[in-house]
């Protein structure tokens, strides 16, 4: 899918998610999504995307996949710059920290993440990058946007 249709096809599922407090978009290929938001590292201003998500003992973790892209996505490159998120899961958001899993976490993950959607494994053979896992952990003081 080209950029520009992945970022309209995001706009809408924000805007449906945000709309009915993910009671619309909390779902998609037998997945919960969220919505992350950054903190854009050249602009400054939020940036929220869909994303699969999984969850162990209060952690999420995302994958930045991006499709198989040999480019890392921005959100992705937003979270390194500046690690405090929010995540909204349905009607409720968090406040959390980001960062990229080390590998011994990423040995873990992985294998769940591809488990979960199997497009994963597919995205990885697409690009000579390692599609790295985002862990977002409870505190932090992400940029909170109005619903």
């Amino acid at each position: 899918m080209r950029d520009l249709s992945v970022k309209r096809w995001s706009a809408i599922h924000r805007s449906l998610y945000r709309l009915t407090g993910g009671r619309v978009g909390r779902r998609l290929a037998n997945n919960d999504m969220l919505l992350l938001t950054t903190r854009g590292r050249k602009t400054g201003e939020p940036h929220t995307v869909p994303l699969l998500y999984l969850e162990e003992e209060g952690t999420l973790a995302v994958i930045a996949s991006y499709g198989g892209r040999h480019q890392h996505p921005e959100w992705y490159l937003n979270l390194v710059d500046d690690p405090s998120v929010t995540a909204q899961t349905g009607n409720r958001t968090l406040r959390l920290t980001a960062r990229t899993a080390s590998v011994a976490e990423r040995a873990t993950w992985w294998p769940r993440a591809v488990s979960a959607y199997h497009d994963y494994a597919e995205y990885q053979s697409r690009t000579g990058r390692e599609i790295p896992i985002a862990l977002l952990e409870p505190g932090g003081h992400g940029p909170l946007i109005s619903q």
